[in-house]
């Protein structure tokens, strides 16, 4: 898999690059059902392959394989693997289907290679879009709900962000553009939302922006194409940020400056994939080793 699986109720599904879909017992790597969501739905394969992590909502499954008459997202069951329902006709895009709450309902937020898309979680029927087409057709960070009412969104290869207001009257949805602008370009790695601030990647340094007027704050850590995870619990909040070189940094986050706390060599060689954290350890690897830090305090 190129993209994160997903353990529920005691199973693991995971989606391969090829499109091959497997739900495995969690226990003993069993297949219980399998199919590839590319042949499934008639869809082709993107340049860098499926990417995109099966999200559970409910009873079901949720992948986006990119076919068209209606088929590029869709829902299976979780139990056995059929189709519930598909939606759309849109090329997909690397990012990975969202279980959200925007103005009070669940939706379902989707990116796709040209728009972001809010879908009705029982039936994926569109509720609103709004246009978002990229260099190469590649969308890969994940959007931030920001609040009930508004979404950021984000794309490298000099594209930008843009922070969108979902809004609803007598004829339905709309998206509405607040600010746009090329202070954050997330290319592959997903922002983070803390105290009104986004954290993130400008292509490969590392900058916060005001997320309600797209204001940038700062642009300072050169930490390559890593990937910045958000750690807010009983203590201060963390940022947690794995180089692209291997080094691990921990930022404190504040809108006035950078603030590294500390810095050290973690894996060696290049390092896009996400770190982990789970009971207070720091998991991190990526194609040459895998570590594993304790975080917790003595």
């Amino acid at each position: 898999p190129r993209a994160t699986p997903v353990w529920h109720e005691g199973k693991l599904y995971a989606l391969g690059a090829t499109g091959e879909f497997r739900c495995l017992d969690a226990a003993t790597g069993k297949v219980i059902w399998s199919k590839n969501i590319l042949s499934d739905n008639g869809a082709a394969n993107i340049v860098w392959g499926m990417a995109n992590s099966p999200l559970i909502v409910d009873d079901m499954v949720i992948v986006t394989p990119g076919g068209s008459g209606s088929r590029s997202v869709v829902a299976y069951s979780k139990r056995t693997g059929e189709r519930l329902w598909g939606a759309l006709d849109d090329k997909a895009a690397y990012t990975s289907p969202m279980l959200v709450q925007l103005l009070g309902e669940r939706q379902l937020i989707v990116v796709t290679a040209k728009r972001m898309v809010g879908l009705r979680v029982e039936t994926g029927e569109l509720l609103w879009d709004f246009p978002w087409t990229t260099m190469y057709d590649i969308n890969s960070a994940q959007p931030i709900v920001v609040d009930s009412e508004h979404v950021f969104i984000s794309a490298g290869y000099d594209h930008g962000a843009a922070l969108v207001k979902i809004a609803k009257g007598e004829r339905g949805y709309t998206a509405t553009r607040v600010w746009e602008n090329r202070n954050l370009k997330n290319r592959f790695n997903s922002s983070l939302l803390h105290d009104g601030h986004i954290y993130g990647f400008d292509e490969s340094i590392f900058a916060c922006i005001d997320a309600r007027t797209g204001e940038r704050k700062w642009k300072a850590g050169r930490y390559g194409y890593g990937q910045a995870l958000l750690v807010a619990g009983n203590g201060p909040a963390r940022i947690i940020v794995i180089t692209e070189s291997g080094d691990l940094v921990l930022i404190d986050p504040a809108p006035s400056e950078l603030k590294e706390i500390a810095r050290f060599p973690a894996i060696k060689g290049k390092t896009w994939n996400h770190p982990a954290l789970s009971e207070g350890i720091l998991l991190v690897r990526n194609t040459r080793e895998m570590a594993a830090f304790d975080l917790r305090a003595p």
